[in-house]
């Protein structure tokens, strides 16, 4: 594909805007730590089962809470928590996670500001809940620089699964060979492809280059790098 036919950049949330680890590396280990109450035994099962370092604050690239749904994510925690409801862990994960210590991945007030003067249309679909979307991207003061914003609660599924891309192609009027998805993740290169955009790999989550390239178009160290690669 021809990358001087973009006219539209649909971004991943984590590991994306902002970077992974340093976001939710601290995020975790407090999180950790307020479902067990501190408790000895339950600390290191639940961190193993998140596939978390918790004296590193770092998520294995295995982790399952990388790339899974916010309820998928709450059914791993709940599943190395004895009694603990689903519904319960979600909602409690969503509240929480709505507040995480944001680390832009750019500065991206600027970054956005650049790519929408290209006349660029910029969306977000993340697997989180959308409402914790709509929340971070408002505390960066970036929310209304995107005309989609998407989690896998809105309605279209969620990544691989391209429905939730083509929807935002839908909703720009634009073709999808004419769209970049932007992630850090083998889900999002996989959903880009199968939706028939453009893929854009980004090195500020737990994959490495080696793990994106095989499924992206382009493996980035960040999304501060595409105004470049664009005119390249």
């Amino acid at each position: 594909m021809n990358k001087t036919l973009v006219k539209g950049l649909l971004f991943d949330k984590d590991g994306t805007l902002f970077d992974f680890q340093t976001t939710w590396g601290a995020w975790a280990a407090a999180f950790i730590d307020e479902l067990t109450g501190h408790d000895a035994s339950l600390r290191p099962r639940l961190a193993d089962a998140m596939h978390f370092d918790a004296n590193a604050k770092i998520f294995h690239p295995s982790s399952p809470m990388i790339a899974l749904s916010n309820r998928e994510c709450a059914e791993v925690v709940s599943g190395a928590l004895p009694g603990s409801s689903v519904d319960d862990i979600e909602q409690r994960m969503i509240a929480s996670a709505s507040n995480a210590p944001l680390a832009q991945a750019t500065p991206l007030a600027p970054f956005l500001d650049t790519m929408t003067a290209q006349g660029i249309a910029l969306g977000v679909m993340t697997n989180d809940a959308e409402a914790v979307a709509h929340a971070h991207l408002g505390s960066a003061g970036v929310a209304d620089r995107f005309v989609f914003i998407a989690g896998s609660d809105s309605g279209y599924g969620a990544k691989p699964d391209p429905a939730p891309l083509l929807a935002f192609a839908t909703v720009t009027k634009l073709d999808p060979a004419h769209v970049a998805m932007v992630g850090d993740s083998t889900h999002d290169m996989m959903a880009g492809q199968a939706a028939g955009m453009q893929t854009i790999g980004v090195l500020t989550g737990p994959a490495d280059e080696a793990e994106l390239s095989p499924f992206a178009d382009v493996v980035l160290p960040d999304i501060g790098h595409i105004a470049a690669w664009l005119t390249a």
